[in-house]
């Protein structure tokens, strides 16, 4: 089976796409666990204050309340911090799914703070009284204690996270190493294979006579290069009106192709040139060649390297198309016809002409010979040719008929 070099590319680009997804994910976690240092960080600040706050120096209690409100209200911007940092917290928000617990642990350390910073407070305006002293220093040792912990226990929760994201991402890390290991190693495989057969296509000495070609392209390629000298010099093989196959040169080129069209379905159609019969010759016979020339160029536009296409009568011209779906097959074929019809041709004595073709059209089985085929498509043709022109018909519509 040979590999459609469109197909690898168009599948080159979704691989690229996925790299820079895995490296814009990468940016996400990085910027996340930065994030999470940001977060230990704080909580060990707030740790700092709060010691900071219960050790203040008592001898100048002014000065000690001015610390104190400054201290305090920086705990509380901390708090908010750690707030505004979760937000860009998106593996513990979908992944680890901790935004409830994560926002009420800071809620409760809120309270624990107001709670801390009033018992400070009372400590230190207090501190002039022997008698209340004692007490506002054991509430504040107890305050401090409780603070402490929690906090503690915020550091501990972090670093579980932190583990638990970081399993995760151990496992997404193998699973794309293994990922991009396997497709890089086959997209070099293929770009490798591709070269050479490029290098095949541009030899000069053509010496790789074993060499088997990799890509369909390139299968076409070679084909149109090396194709039999009897196809083009031989005029036995050629229409001499429009230089395309005639019948003999339609069986010929079939039979080089045939081996190209892989899983593809062939279809044959005959067209025919709609009132333009030669027992009833409307034009000259320099219009009629002009005519047959140009139609027959039309359809050469769409030829593909696998197709073949003939004039096998004096109206009619068969084409060979192979393509990977049933549907391509006919539609390709409309293309063809609509591209015949919307032809200007201007003769000097019969004025404009409109130029339109009737078709039968047939896919044609494996186990089916061509001259099978191209009788079922004529059969197919004189029955459309009853029912209108400028269309094709398939095999279903012959079918309608006996209903």
């Amino acid at each position: 089976m040979k590999y459609s070099i469109k197909r690898i590319f168009e599948h080159l680009k979704i691989y690229l796409l996925f790299i820079f997804f895995v490296a814009f994910l990468a940016i996400l976690l990085t910027f996340e666990q930065q994030l999470s240092f940001d977060k230990l960080n704080n909580l060990n600040q707030q740790k700092k204050i709060i010691q900071t706050l219960s050790k203040l120096d008592k001898r100048d209690i002014e000065l000690a309340l001015i610390q104190f409100n400054g201290k305090s209200t920086q705990l509380h911007q901390e708090i908010n911090k750690l707030r505004m940092l979760y937000k860009y917290n998106l593996t513990g928000k979908f992944i680890l799914r901790n935004e409830h617990e994560y926002l009420n642990d800071l809620n409760k350390l809120s309270t624990l703070t107001d709670k801390f910073n009033q018992a400070a407070h009372a400590y230190y305006i207090e501190s002039k009284n022997p008698k209340l002293e004692k007490q506002a220093k054991e509430n504040l040792d107890k305050s401090l204690t409780i603070i402490t912990q929690f906090i503690d226990n915020m550091l501990l929760k972090s670093i579980s996270y932190n583990q638990q994201k970081f399993n995760i991402v151990k496992v997404l890390v193998i699973i794309i190493f293994f990922l991009i290991l396997f497709a890089t190693y086959w997209y070099r495989k293929m770009l490798t294979a591709i070269y050479k057969d490029i290098e095949y296509l541009f030899q000069v000495e053509k010496n790789k006579t074993g060499y088997e070609i990799f890509s369909l392209e390139a299968d076409a390629i070679a084909l149109r290069m090396n194709r039999k000298a009897v196809i083009h010099d031989n005029p036995t093989m050629l229409d001499p009106v429009t230089k395309i196959n005639n019948y003999k040169g339609l069986l010929n080129s079939y039979a080089s192709k045939k081996g190209l069209k892989d899983s593809n379905f062939t279809a044959v159609t005959i067209l025919e040139i709609d009132n333009f019969s030669k027992s009833k010759r409307a034009f000259t016979q320099e219009v009629t060649q002009a005519i047959l020339k140009k139609v027959a160029y039309t359809i050469s536009l769409h030829e593909q390297p696998i197709d073949v296409i003939a004039r096998t009568d004096y109206n009619q011209f068969t084409v060979i198309l192979s393509r990977s779906t049933k549907e391509q097959l006919f539609k390709d074929m409309e293309i063809m016809r609509e591209s015949i019809a919307e032809l200007k041709f201007n003769a000097p004595d019969n004025g404009p002409i409109l130029i339109t073709v009737t078709g039968g059209f047939v896919i044609k089985p494996n186990n089916t010979s061509l001259d099978e085929a191209i009788k079922q498509a004529k059969e197919i043709l004189e029955y459309a040719k009853t029912t209108g022109k400028n269309k094709i018909l398939q095999l279903r519509d012959l079918a309608q008929k006996d209903m």
